[in-house]
């Protein structure tokens, strides 16, 4: 019985698809063991002016994935805005990053509680932080990502400040320091 001959497209995609697999090894064994590099993108001011994420980083950021019509988001962000007013640092900042919602709406809800609010109408930016629910909040010490806080949370908490602390002083920052409650 003979076999007929491998069709020539079919192996070109083969070669493809293990070439593919030895580059993702390769660049897998070639990241940090620390963390990885923050993904950058465009995003959106509340002008609708093309507004790119890493002009809005500090040497630690929280960058926090949110919507209005998210129920777990509301209910979390009158604890991160305390948390944003408790940190005592220049280096800190939290990026409010409206995901497929309406400006006004954020605006409304948000007051001037915050500057600094973007938005993600796509989705993009948020996925390439591997976000695809909400809220998710991604905390950047540099340009690395060090920790990843998935469902709301009680920011507010000795715990969640805790692990905030912990996790910058592991990526070589100075830490938080909070105001007395």
């Amino acid at each position: 019985m003979d076999q007929e001959p491998t069709p020539r497209s079919f192996r070109f995609q083969a070669w493809g698809v293990f070439a593919g697999a030895l580059v993702c090894s390769a660049l897998a064994l070639g990241m940090p063991k620390g963390g990885s590099s923050a993904p950058g993108g465009f995003l959106y001011d509340a002008q609708g002016q093309p507004a790119m994420l890493g002009e809005h980083l500090a040497p630690i950021t929280l960058v926090h994935f949110w919507a209005t019509w998210c129920p777990p988001c509301i209910t979390e962000i009158p604890s991160l805005s305390r948390l944003e007013q408790s940190v005592q640092s220049r280096d800190f900042v939290i990026l409010y990053v409206a995901v497929d919602d309406d400006v006004q709406k954020v605006q409304d809800f948000l007051g001037s509680a915050t500057g600094n609010i973007l938005f993600d109408p796509s989705w993009e930016v948020a996925h390439r932080y591997d976000t695809y629910k909400l809220p998710e909040t991604v905390l950047l010490v540099g340009n690395e990502v060090v920790d990843k806080f998935i469902g709301a949370q009680d920011w507010d908490s000795a715990e969640v400040r805790g692990r905030l602390e912990q996790k910058v002083r592991e990526a070589g920052g100075e830490g938080l320091a909070f105001a007395p409650s």
